[in-house]
Order: structure tokens, then C-alpha cells, then sequence
């Protein structure tokens, strides 16, 4: 059965996600009170409208009881964020992830039981920024304040070796999920395979330890 997801606000963050959910084959209602915003989406993902995101009654009448996460996407207004977050709780969504305007915003809403905070302007700036540090690195995607999944071309002195050889778990404790070559991805890596020039290695970890690397 396929996941359903709400999102409520339809930014470049809220539109993005709203997306991204449909494409990874889940259901997905997006609502706006911008109509040339709803108009944009509406092919997109499953259900668009238009409705106030402040509006009590808006979660009921989605029937939003059977959803399996709620992202909570606007920030310019406190109030609706708010209301929003505190009707899923009531409903009972399990999951829900609210966009914060600032540190003070983020802290209502983890009081009122928002399960994750996100600033997405200021965590892509430090993904950007961790990006420019390292040459090697193609990409830098946080999972929490501790942990991230990061892509990275193989270091010179792993190249020839393998995985079982390299003992990355072990020695860094850092798993590897995947390696990408070219446009293949492989999600099972064969621990015996050398690794070669070019490849890129998807590794899930601390962030010190993948730091270190």
C-alpha cells in the first residue's frame, strides 16, 4: 500500500518535497492558498487545493487520519504553522515535520509535538559550504544534527582495494550503502569488488567520522 503524505504550503521547499514524495511512488495531497501555486502542482502529485493552511477544519477534510506523515511548509506565518501542527497532533498523523522561520518558531512547534524541525535555506547553505570544502565531495545530505549520508568520490589510497579489504566499517565506523559509476548506482556493493578511479561511495555516519574522511 502506497504511503500518504500531506504538505501544507507550497514554497520552493514545500513544492520540492511535495514532488519528490510523489515520485518516490507515495500519495500526496498539497495544499496553498496561493492558487497559481496549487495550479503549478496539480499534475505533479496526487491532490492539490486551495485552502487557508490556518484553517482548524482544513486536516478533517482531507481525511488526513490515514496519512502517514505530515510536512508542515510554511513559515511566513506562525500562527498557521502552528494551528496546523497542533490539529495533526490531535488527529493523531504519526509523523510531522514543520519548516521554522527561526530558533524561537522552532521551539513552539517541537513543544506542541513537531517531530522534526527543518531550516532549509540555512541547511543548504552548510551543505553548499561543506560541498566547496572538499573537491572530492559530489554531495553532503544531513539526516539529523549528528548524522549524514554523504557522496564522495574513492580516496586515492582506497583506489585498487575493496570494501572488505578497507575494513570502512571497522577502522571508520562508517557504512557504505552504495557506490555510483557512471549512471549506475549499486544499492548491494560486492565487498570483494576493487575500487576503482571515478567511482563515488554513498556512505551513511557520524558526521565527525565522515568528517575525518
Amino acid at each position: 500500500m502506497k504511503k500518504q503524505f500531506a504538505v501544507l504550503g507550497l514554497g520552493a521547499f514545500g513544492a520540492s518535497v511535495a514532488v519528490t514524495l510523489q515520485r518516490l511512488g507515495c500519495d500526496v495531497a498539497a495544499v496553498d492558498q496561493n492558487m497559481e501555486r496549487v495550479n503549478d502542482i496539480a499534475d505533479k502529485v496526487t491532490y492539490a487545493m486551495q485552502a487557508d493552511i490556518g484553517n482548524p477544519e482544513l486536516l478533517y477534510s482531507l481525511g488526513s487520519r490515514n496519512f502517514d506523515g505530515l510536512v508542515v511548509a510554511v513559515s511566513e506565518s506562525m500562527e498557521s504553522s502552528i494551528m496546523a501542527t497542533l490539529v495533526a497532533k490531535e488527529i493523531g498523523i504519526p509523523y510531522i515535520l514543520c519548516k521554522a522561520r527561526d530558533e524561537r518558531h522552532a521551539e513552539v512547534l517541537r513543544k506542541i509535538g513537531a517531530d522534526a524541525i527543518v531550516f532549509p535555506e540555512e541547511e543548504m547553505g552548510k551543505r553548499i559550504a561543506k560541498n566547496l570544502l572538499s573537491a572530492n565531495l559530489a554531495d553532503w545530505i544531513a539526516l539529523s544534527p549528528d548524522y549524514s549520508v554523504v557522496e564522495s568520490l574513492v580516496p586515492k589510497e582506497w583506489i585498487g582495494k575493496t570494501l572488505k579489504e578497507l575494513e570502512i566499517r571497522k577502522i571508520h565506523d562508517i557504512n557504505v550503502i552504495g557506490i555510483k559509476e557512471g549512471e549506475n548506482i549499486n544499492i548491494t556493493p560486492d565487498p570483494n569488488m576493487p575500487l576503482k578511479q571515478g567511482m563515488i561511495l554513498m556512505m551513511l555516519g557520524a558526521n565527525d567520522k565522515l568528517e575525518k574522511i
